[in-house]
C-alpha cells in the first residue's frame, strides 16, 4: 500500500527553484547519467509530486550518490533544475529522516 504525504512537496520545495513539475519524464536525464542510476530525477520527482515519500526513502542511498555534475541537466528539454532539484530533497532528507 503506497501512504501519501500530500504536504511533501511542500516541505521539499523551499523556493520557487524547485521545479520538478516541469518534468514530463522523457528519460534523457537517465540515459546520461554517468552514475547510470535510472531512478534518478525521473522517477524520484514522480515520487516527490505524488507524496510518496516511502519511495524517495528507499532510494536515499541513490539520491546521495549523485554526482551533481549536471549532465541531465544540460540536454533536459524542459530545464528541470535537476541538480538543484536534488540539493532540495537531499537538505529535506537530511534535515527531516536522517538528523542531521
Amino acid at each position: 500500500m503506497i501512504k501519501v504525504n500530500s504536504g511533501l512537496i511542500d516541505k521539499i520545495k523551499i523556493n520557487e527553484n524547485f521545479n520538478a513539475s516541469v518534468c514530463f519524464n522523457c528519460g534523457t536525464c537517465s540515459a546520461l547519467c554517468p552514475v547510470g542510476f535510472d531512478i534518478l530525477p525521473r522517477k524520484l520527482f514522480r515520487y516527490v509530486l505524488l507524496g510518496d515519500e516511502e519511495k524517495i526513502l528507499e532510494n536515499t542511498d541513490q539520491i546521495f550518490s549523485c554526482l551533481l555534475c549536471r549532465m541531465c541537466e544540460e540536454q533536459c528539454p524542459h530545464e528541470v533544475n535537476i541538480t538543484e532539484n536534488i540539493r532540495f530533497i537531499r537538505n529535506y532528507l537530511a534535515k527531516s529522516k536522517l538528523g542531521v
